[in-house]
């Protein structure tokens, strides 16, 4: 069964400070997103890759790989007004309706094999598949008014990416219309009334947001 993978890489970087976007942050001497990127290829060679980027970041990203000589083939989708119209743009590209097809955050570059593996394999078998992990904080709910309660953290999870479906299940999913609620690819395919199947992630599959983010990546690859 073909297996793909679309990369979203729209951010634009603001919470990081500075003028370039996270997603082409060195770590380490490599750009955060060729490292996102050869996670999934590591995985498995033959897995199609497909890298959604803003029209005017693309200049950009091919001077990086002629400067690292990044090889890894994959293509190139054009970022949408938002998450969803980016994700919409990258499926455009997936022909084969019999393959499966993962969704994955550009700057998370640290998500483990296993956790693609799990993802992959059940999504297979015919599920829609998202990776979680455990609140550890305590949590409290807003009431309003200035009130608010505590409320049980094991009623919770934490989402990750990749979030693994059949292609043509996402395909249908994201022919629906926009919705602002639509924050992720598996509340898109639950508007169709599907159910969702959660597996365990992995703790280090952070997404960089912030400066700090990147001194935890350093203590990752250290």
């Amino acid at each position: 069964m073909k297996k793909y993978i679309i990369i979203v890489a729209g951010g634009k970087g603001l919470r990081m400070g500075g003028d370039i976007p996270k997603q082409f942050l060195p770590i380490k001497g490599k750009p955060v997103l060729m490292r996102t990127l050869e996670a999934f290829h590591a995985y498995d060679a033959c897995m199609e890759l497909i890298l959604v980027l803003p029209v005017d970041h693309q200049p950009y990203w091919k001077s990086l790989c002629e400067e690292y000589h990044f090889t890894l083939p994959h293509r190139i989708a054009d970022g949408g007004e938002t998450r969803f119209h980016s994700v919409q743009n990258g499926l455009a590209l997936v022909d084969d309706m019999e393959g499966v097809v993962g969704v994955h955050d550009g700057v998370r570059p640290f998500v483990s094999q296993e956790v693609i593996r799990s993802c992959f394999s059940e999504a297979a078998a015919g599920k829609s598949v998202v990776p979680v992990v455990d609140v550890v904080e305590t949590v409290r709910h807003l009431c309003g008014g200035g009130n608010s309660e505590t409320v049980s953290r094991a009623d919770y999870k934490l989402v990750q990416t990749p979030q693994v479906f059949p292609v043509s299940l996402l395909k249908r999913a994201y022919h629906q219309t926009y919705m602002p609620f639509f924050t992720d690819d598996a509340s898109v395919v639950e508007a169709l009334g599907c159910s969702i199947t959660l597996v365990a992630g992995n703790r280090e599959n952070i997404k960089l947001t912030t400066p700090f983010d990147l001194k935890v990546v350093d203590a990752l690859i250290e």
